[in-house]
């Protein structure tokens, strides 16, 4: 069996039109409304894409999140599940020509990853530069095959 993911507008939840979805025509005039952003990107809540990696030595994972700051972000680690986590909320009021125009954000998303039991969890590092979250997860030490002659009685 084959998965694939759900397309809301092509699979039907909005009303179409002449054989086109009605939910770009709203989101057109939503953004009008709201100065460039979109209804559905406004209450959209969404993980941020990610990258894993691997070489010899370690795993990387970067996270895309742009316009956070590295205060926002949690990480944890417990029985070998990585657990990334960002809550911010955020509030602007702005007086102009007799109105009033008050604005607020709430961005959350959490994401977990099971680590495999190579990964030396006491040496997990995680830097947040130019909107990337980039963690890396380094690989243990393995132990060295010692060589061993036995003897036969």
């Amino acid at each position: 069996m084959t998965l694939v993911k759900w397309n809301e507008s092509r699979n039907g939840r909005y009303p179409r039109v002449f054989g086109t979805s009605l939910s770009p025509v709203f989101n057109e005039l939503f953004d009008d409304f709201f100065g460039g952003r979109s209804l559905s990107g406004a209450l959209a809540s969404k993980a941020p894409a990610v990258n894993v990696s691997e070489d010899k030595d370690s795993y990387r994972v970067e996270l895309a999140a742009p316009g956070l700051k590295k205060e926002d972000f949690k990480l944890n680690v417990e029985d070998n599940l990585l657990s990334i986590s960002v809550e911010k909320k955020e509030e602007k009021d702005e007086k102009e020509n007799g109105y009033t125009r008050r604005e607020f954000n709430y961005t959350n998303f959490s994401r977990s990853f099971t680590l495999p039991e190579t990964v030396n969890t006491e040496s997990i590092k995680a830097v947040y530069k130019d909107g990337i979250l980039e963690i890396d997860l380094p690989k243990k030490e393995e132990e060295k095959t010692k060589n061993r002659v036995i003897d036969i009685s």
